[in-house]
């Protein structure tokens, strides 16, 4: 399933431009016990302040979610989830002026957002955790990111197992393509995510990164989230609040690896690392 990336990202017939620079996606995490940022923008008017904040920080695309993901976090049902986002997408859905995506693996909440203005589902499950979501999916015609998770969140980080992880993740994703084509998704609505975190070691995690460009082989756009995470935590010995350096370090190697689309908390400061590796990486092209 070869092909050359698409220059664009097809959600809900919008055209998202990938042919540039690498996007920035803001994260909005309107939850208790988010990693990073539980509780902060549980607060729904400070949650659309913070969203018009990150857009003004030069956030190309906003990424709202209503369930925590981190290892070991329990499930939020549906309703919980929903009642969470909601009020945000009601608030900001229709007029906001960056795409929306909404963070979830339940074809019931993605529908719900659909609907209130978002026009990208972000399915940390590549699909797998909810038999609906690809119809969701395809009948909307909603951009998708498929990302690559092993185990679920409760347990994911307690024994993570590969022989050759880059190898597993790309074949898993690519996996994830053909099943996402069978339900009638189209190849330029889908984005790729190795996953980082989710299911691996801090070995894992420095491998897929340094190996990101083996994900463009899929053919498909990659997007990348390693902000503030675990894996910085344990090298840099830092806590989440100071893990910023550490994450541009990370976000720097992707972005000069040809990554499309960079999942981020600090907006600002992950601009200007985008400016320079983005820089840096067209400059060696050119010699």
């Amino acid at each position: 399933m070869k092909q050359q990336p698409p220059m664009y990202w097809l959600a809900c017939g919008q055209h998202i431009p990938l042919d540039g620079r690498a996007l920035i996606m803001g994260i909005l995490n309107v939850t208790p016990d988010s990693f990073s940022d539980g509780g902060t923008y549980f607060d729904h008017q400070k949650a659309v302040d913070h969203l018009f904040s990150m857009i003004q920080d030069g956030a190309e695309i906003i990424d709202i979610g209503g369930e925590s993901t981190r290892p070991g976090a329990m499930p939020v049902d549906e309703e919980e989830e929903i009642k969470r986002v909601k009020p945000i997408l009601q608030a900001v859905g229709h007029r906001c002026p960056v795409p929306i995506s909404i963070d979830t693996r339940k074809a019931s909440v993605a529908r719900m957002a659909l609907d209130l203005g978002a026009i990208i589902v972000n399915d940390i499950s590549g699909l797998r955790d909810d038999v609906h979501m690809a119809r969701v999916v395809a009948e909307s015609g909603a951009g998708v990111v498929l990302m690559h998770r092993q185990g679920k969140s409760e347990t994911m980080q307690q024994s993570p197992e590969y022989v050759d992880v880059v190898g597993e993740v790309r074949s898993f994703l690519a996996h994830s393509l053909d099943v996402a084509v069978e339900n009638g998704i189209s190849l330029d609505q889908i984005v790729v995510d190795p996953g980082i975190g989710f299911g691996k070691s801090v070995s894992h995690n420095l491998q897929l990164i340094s190996h990101c460009s083996e994900f463009l082989e899929l053919g498909q756009p990659v997007m990348v989230g390693v902000s503030n995470k675990a894996f910085i935590g344990k090298i840099i010995d830092k806590p989440i609040e100071k893990r910023m350096s550490g994450t541009a370090a990370a976000v720097a190697i992707a972005i000069f690896q040809g990554v499309h689309i960079i999942r981020v908390h600090d907006v600002g400061a992950m601009r200007d690392v985008r400016e320079i590796a983005g820089s840096l990486r067209d400059h060696t092209c050119n010699i």
